[in-house]
């Protein structure tokens, strides 16, 4: 089924339903990769760190290769645009809501008009000249409507948004009684003031029915944030196929700005997604590696279907159309995150064979995948495999690595002479004056260092050497800083925080109180032999609804988070999967 723009808010609740009854999530953005260097290569090199990988670049740019790649895969652009549905970050939600919370102040203060701006006086509103002859000719058509008996509506020009505060302002003083004000769009979005004779008891009347219309506002321009949150807050398995970018994105876009430090990156994801799984990274690990020899999640899909797997059957519910796996839509989101799924559960299905006696069926809740769990895919990083958001990183030994340093003119071939008498290296570009070059024999790195002591046009230092140098002078930048750019960052990096106290004003125990719909499962339990991971919770799709008005806080997220933890680590899972078994479905810490 698909949902755009005009048929949203009217399927939201089968959007609901289907996050209350889903075992997991497969997610897919479609976020191609943008580079802003000569390459991709410029972009990323192999010897990234996981702080130089994660790193925040927010930008609005168009790359032709980019375009060019979507447009080849059938990508609907004008789609986007005119059928796209809203969202707003948590930021943005909560600027909305206290504006509209002051507004609503404002209008039950004693003796003040719903209309009535923030910077309304009490007092005759000085004019500026210019605007005095415009102001006095809506003063005289007010006049005569007010005198009239066949009129009851007023409709003023379209005017500037000055213009209409001086009216506002002028008409909160001058006619406190007897009329309601109110601004409205034309077709071509041009604003313009309705003026009305009402009584004091259809006044309100039609205050109540603004405040209902500027809440169904607010709800739609939070849009699609809202299955976002629904499904944040719901605990379940979320899954992707290579899902750095896709995971960076939800966050920064529904969320908050991605923090510049990697361990707050790590935390504030792991509160709003506790479980992650990435296929990609699955497929790369023991033990399907030795079996699956292409994990780019086309061939993975033809790869699943073969012996020793066993694909799942997929039946649609009805009226809801699937798509046929025989007919590639290879790069369309929802496609891909659909066999996303497929893969995840071919593989999951897999593990049970190791079992005895063997299981057909292993759920997103079993101990056999969580090995798996919050370890994300890094691409094109020799030595990292993954990003682990649960803990530290790999720390890979570098001793074989060189930072090179030349003239903008040199081509890899140069490199390559230059290192010629040390067998076989491997060149990653970091711009076009430097690269790390890794060499064969560690044992070589100390004289190929001393060859460029005396060079004029290129300079050689081990790889501790220049993490030790950009280490200082990242220290010395952090402490040239300007005061105001600290409180900033700090700002930026608790304002999920703030908002989480407002949030839980407003829906405290959203997600602990009884519902009637149904049960999910997320956490470790004894049942079907002690493998599946449960805990009972219920929900109701009247708390779901509450999710509409505002996402559940990070903070209450951060404590699911470490409460999902705690389960982890207190309970052991039971059966009869044996310890060689269960080495083979652990993540390695050395790849």
């Amino acid at each position: 089924m698909e949902i755009i723009r005009s048929n949203f808010k009217s399927n939201l609740h089968k959007v609901y339903q289907a996050i209350e009854e889903a075992d997991f999530f497969a997610i897919d953005g479609e976020f191609s990769g943008i580079s802003d260097g000569p390459s991709v290569t410029a972009l990323t090199n192999g010897f990234d760190t996981p702080e130089e990988r994660s790193s925040p670049d927010v930008k609005f740019v168009c790359q032709s290769s980019s375009i060019d790649f979507l447009a080849s895969q059938g990508f609907d652009f004008n789609k986007v645009f005119r059928n796209g549905i809203p969202y707003l970050n948590q930021e943005e939600e909560r600027q909305l809501r206290e504006q509209y919370d002051e507004k609503r102040l404002q209008s039950n203060g004693a003796g003040a008009l719903s209309y009535v701006s923030p910077n309304t006086s009490k007092c005759p509103v000085t004019i500026p000249e210019d605007q005095k002859k415009f102001i006095d000719h809506v003063v005289e058509k007010i006049e005569d409507l007010l005198q009239s008996e066949e009129d009851k509506n007023l409709d003023l020009e379209p005017c500037t948004g000055f213009q209409r505060k001086l009216i506002y302002q002028t008409l909160s003083w001058k006619y406190p009684k007897g009329i309601h004000v109110e601004t409205l769009e034309t077709e071509k979005k041009e604003r313009y003031i309705v003026i009305s004779k009402v009584d004091e008891e259809e006044r309100k009347r039609r205050e109540q029915q603004k405040h209902a219309k500027e809440q169904e506002e607010l709800n739609d321009a939070v849009g699609f944030s809202r299955v976002i949150h629904a499904i944040a807050n719901s605990g379940k398995l979320v899954i992707g196929h290579n899902m750095l970018l896709d995971v960076m994105h939800t966050v920064h876009q529904f969320y908050c700005p991605l923090p510049a430090d990697l361990n707050e990156f790590k935390e504030m994801t792991t509160c709003v997604f506790p479980r992650l799984l990435d296929t990609k990274l699955m497929a790369s690990t023991q033990p399907f590696k030795d079996i699956i020899n292409n994990t780019s999640l086309a061939e993975l899909e033809k790869r699943l279907k073969e012996t020793p797997f066993n694909p799942p059957k997929v039946e649609s519910a009805e009226g809801f159309p699937s798509y046929d796996t025989a007919s590639e839509q290879l790069h369309e989101a929802g496609y891909d995150a659909y066999i996303t799924g497929l893969c995840f559960i071919s593989m999951a299905n897999y593990l049970g064979t190791f079992l005895s006696p063997p299981k057909t069926h292993v759920s997103a809740r079993s101990k056999l995948v969580e090995p798996f769990f919050n370890k994300l895919f890094l691409m094109r990083v020799m030595d990292i495999p993954y990003l682990n958001l649960e803990g530290p990183d790999l720390q890979p030994k570098r001793d074989h690595v060189l930072h090179v340093t030349f003239p903008k003119e040199w081509k890899t071939s140069d490199l390559y002479q230059l290192f010629s008498a040390f067998g076989n290296i491997q060149i990653s570009w970091i711009d076009d004056t430097s690269a790390f070059v890794s060499l064969s024999q560690p044992e070589q790195v100390q004289i190929a260092v001393n060859t460029s002591k005396y060079a004029e046009s290129y300079r050689i230092q081990t790889y501790a050497e220049y993490v030790g140098k950009k280490h200082e002078k990242q220290i010395k930048r952090k402490w040239t800083e300007d005061g105001w750019k600290e409180v900033e960052r700090k700002r930026l990096n608790t304002q999920c925080a703030s908002y989480a106290l407002q949030n839980h004003y407003h829906h405290a125990n959203s997600l602990t109180a009884t519902g009637t719909v149904g049960k999910r499962t997320l956490s470790p339990s004894r049942a079907e032999a002690g493998l599946e991971a449960r805990v009972s919770e219920e929900l109701s799709d009247a708390e779901l609804e509450q999710t509409d008005s505002c996402a559940e806080s990070l903070s209450e997220g951060r404590k699911k988070a470490k409460k999902l933890k705690r389960m982890k680590k207190d309970l052991s899972p039971a059966g009869s999967l044996s310890d060689s078994s269960a080495k083979l479905f652990e993540v390695p810490d050395t790849w």
